[in-house]
Order: structure tokens, then sequence, then C-alpha cells
């Protein structure tokens, strides 16, 4: 690209008939300037386009370290979601297998309460028996007894009526 030093330090050749040196310079004066003007404008946009595009790249680079960050998060978030997942159902299937074993010990519980009950039913049923039959046999020993004792009040009733008989006899006789 042309400076505007370049185009100030150029010199034309004369010819017989040419254009007025005063109006030429004029001129030239005038794009000088206006060229001065557009390269410094030129060099100022090319710096700021530099400084653009660095900072476009550093916006990019944060761009790509934020989406790497989100997809990281997000990732992670995945990862512990689906392991509150798994605890949850491990602490689940814990909390059956207790609940499970809690209830089979409840079950073997009754069972054997159940058994105990029967056992002790089953006793008292054959302590009543023999006692019945305890009671039933001291009856009748007593029956028996009182039928002994009762034959021998009769007889002795019996002999002091003979004897009271054979008493009055003997003394009616005499």
């Amino acid at each position: 690209m042309i400076t505007p030093l370049e185009i100030q330090n150029k010199e034309f050749k004369k010819g017989l008939r040419g254009y007025k040196e005063s109006e030429v310079d004029e001129f030239l004066d005038k794009i000088i300037i206006d060229y001065e003007n557009l390269y410094k404008e030129n060099i100022e946009l090319k710096d700021k386009i530099t400084m653009l595009n660095e900072q476009i790249e550093k916006y990019e680079n944060l761009e790509k370290t934020l989406n790497n960050t989100l997809v990281f998060a997000q990732s992670t978030a995945e990862e512990v979601a689906q392991n509150a997942q798994k605890k949850a159902e491990l602490i689940i299937q814990e909390a059956e297998g207790k609940a499970k074993k809690i209830i089979q010990e409840g079950r073997n519980e009754v069972v054997k309460i159940q058994k105990e009950y029967e056992e002790g039913k089953k006793q008292l049923h054959i302590f009543k028996t023999r006692f019945k039959t305890l009671l039933e046999s001291q009856l009748e020993a007593v029956v028996t007894s009182c039928k002994e004792i009762v034959g021998e009040a009769e007889e002795v009733k019996e002999v002091k009526q003979a004897e009271e008989i054979k008493g009055i006899e003997v003394k009616v006789v005499e």
C-alpha cells in the first residue's frame, strides 16, 4: 500500500504541455491529507479488529470452558442422581429384607406361642382328667366309707336294739 509520504515525495516529469503545477500540487496536498487520514484510520481499524479478534477468541475460550463446565455439571448431576437412585433401591431392598425377617420371626414366635398354648391346654386337660378321676375315686372311697360306717352304725343300732330287746326280755322274765 502507498504511504502518504510516498505520495508527498513523488515527483513527476515535466512535459511540454502539462498541467498547472500549482493546481497539481494543491490537489496532491489534499489527496495527501485525505489519504493520511484514511491510512491512520485503516491502521486504527486493523488494531481494533486485532483487539476484537483477541476478545472474540477469549470469549470463545470462555464459552468452551462454560460449555465444558455445564456438560461436566450435567454429567455429575446425572451421576449423583443415578447413585442416589441406586442407594435408594439398596435401602429399600435392605428394608424389605429386614421387614421379611421381622415378619418371619413374628410368625415363628406365633407358631411357638400357639404350640405352647396347645401344650398348656393339653396339660390342663390331662390335669383336669386326673384330678376328676382322683376326686371320683376319693368320693367313691368316702361313699364306701360312709356306707361302711352307716352299715356298721346300723349293725350297732341293731345290736343295741337287740340288746335293748334282750334287756327288756330279761326284765320281763325276771
